[in-house]
């Protein structure tokens, strides 16, 4: 994401997507210089979103600014992941720290690179009922994963468990005077309460736009659907 305010310009990168090739490729594609990017926000720990993670790094770690933040929303975006096909992969904190990025964990709102910010954690507030695609296993295996003293207690079967997204956050720009634009991610905590969040933390009711994936399709019906949207 590109942003202006008062001749400043800022630069943040938000999820690397699957492969890096493809982000490589696109970024390239598009005139993005990897040494402009002032933060990076990947929004939860779903490989289709950091996937091209390491490989970014390895092509552009010397390029970037120093110590540029990499927010997580939490521990718990660290924890090793499966889906109905099988092993869904970690995110690789030993990459992110050998790359000179500042990890910097963000289950509260905050500001990002001076012009946008994070919602923090996203409440259950509404009734929407957000699909749980994947299952997590709390524990460090082979250098991967989320250390258990960091994780609720209960968390900790020993087994995989039922994924909350308790780390999943969103990524909100304000436009003066037309209101804000919501960087949804994928909605794993729920579309309304995602904007809820971004609505809490910054004190603004007005949205112009919710960009995102909504994770409300296949498995809810219609009426779920145009509830969300009503």
């Amino acid at each position: 994401m590109q942003s202006f305010t008062g001749g400043q310009e800022r630069n943040v990168l938000v999820d690397f997507g699957f492969m890096p090739e493809v982000l490589n490729n696109n970024m390239a594609i598009i005139g993005i210089d990897p040494s402009t990017l002032d933060t990076m926000v990947p929004s939860h720990g779903h490989y289709d979103h950091f996937g091209g993670m390491v490989g970014f790094l390895e092509k552009n770690g010397s390029s970037l600014k120093k110590e540029i933040p990499f927010y997580v929303g939490g521990e718990d975006a660290f924890c090793l992941r499966r889906n109905v096909e099988g092993e869904f992969g970690a995110l690789d904190r030993e990459a992110i720290l050998y790359s000179g990025l500042t990890l910097m964990m963000a289950s509260e709102p905050g500001v990002v690179a001076d012009h946008a910010f994070t919602t923090g954690r996203i409440e259950q507030v509404s009734f929407e009922k957000p699909l749980r695609p994947t299952t997590e296993i709390i524990g460090i295996f082979d250098g991967f994963g989320c250390f258990p003293e960091k994780m609720p207690p209960e968390r900790d079967t020993g087994t995989y468990i039922p994924d909350d997204f308790d780390h999943e956050f969103a990524t909100v720009y304000n436009v003066k005077g037309r209101g804000f634009v919501v960087l949804t991610a994928c909605s794993h905590r729920g579309v309304i309460n995602t904007v809820r969040a971004a609505m809490s933390a910054s004190g603004i009711d007005q949205v112009l736009a919710i960009v995102g994936a909504f994770h409300i399709a296949p498995l809810l019906n219609d009426d779920y659907i145009r509830r969300v949207i009503a």
